[in-house]
């Protein structure tokens, strides 16, 4: 399961949505995920659905890697759906037993709420996908920039943002070292109740934490070593620039966004 995860990566490539300007891939993944909740219906669903397969296209990015990323909430949606499904009471009853019903209601919403899940999952890995950590943080202390006017770290805020966003992928791979090491020394960490799964779980988080203070550690050292101090007078190897490319791409997310609102409030 831990091999699924692939929030945090990296997959450079040579695509159109690669070479967007990474502000504009940001403001578009928020407008997305306020798309996705701002709708009741179904088409706010059919619009993500449609953005996403266009954005997924345009990216290059093999449709499996979107799949994978999706994997590891599999539990998450089977509990979001049965949750819906036997707490929601409406419509036409199709099943029943005893105090539980499953009825019209439902079943919509069960369906409704684990479709927009996966979409916020694709739409959102998409963006770390197609951006690297180092252009995401120039983006992200570009856009929070009218903050420093209040006297916030933007830097330093978009700086661990980034940092801990790509140590995702580095601590995976670290667990799944000490629990490969763990059962290469007898450990059972695949049966047992739950209690015992979870006192199972002690010689795993021990080592893990004390692997990620190493690592912070080793990483402020490294910045420290290299005179690093913040933002102010920093240069850029790199310059944010945006481009036509990212106009149209704004345009059709607005576009789309805007006929969400209009349906919903139409055939509400």
């Amino acid at each position: 399961m831990l091999k699924d995860i692939t929030l945090g990566q990296y997959f450079p490539m040579n695509s159109v949505v690669h070479r967007m300007d990474a502000r504009y891939k940001i403001v578009i993944t928020l407008i997305y995920l306020v798309m996705l909740f701002w709708g009741q219906q179904i088409w706010s669903l059919a619009a993500g659905l449609i953005f996403t397969a266009t954005a997924v296209f345009c990216s290059k990015i093999p449709p499996k890697m979107i799949i994978k990323s999706i994997k590891p909430i599999v539990p998450i949606l089977i509990f979001t759906g049965l949750i819906n499904l036997l707490m929601l009471d409406g419509g036409d009853v199709y099943w029943k037993w005893w105090v539980i019903r499953i009825t019209e209601e439902g079943v919509q919403t069960s369906v409704f709420m684990i479709v927009r899940i996966c979409l916020l999952i694709a739409g959102t890995s998409l963006l770390t996908y197609t951006t690297s950590p180092i252009v995401l943080t120039d983006a992200i202390e570009s856009l929070l920039s009218p903050m420093k006017k209040l006297k916030m770290p933007v830097h330093e805020l978009a700086m661990m943002m980034t940092i801990a966003l790509r140590f995702i992928p580095t601590l995976i791979e670290e667990t799944s070292k000490i629990m490969a090491a763990q059962k290469a020394r007898g450990a059972d960490l695949e049966s047992g109740s739950i209690v015992q799964r979870a006192q199972a779980l002690v010689p795993i988080l021990i080592p893990l934490f004390v692997s990620a203070f190493r690592r912070a550690e080793e990483l402020a050292l490294a910045m420290e070593c290299r005179c690093y101090h913040g933002g102010e007078g920093r240069t850029r190897l790199r310059k944010l620039q945006s481009g036509l490319r990212d106009y149209i791409a704004l345009a059709i997310t607005l576009l789309m966004f805007a006929g969400v609102i209009v349906l919903n409030a139409v055939l509400h």
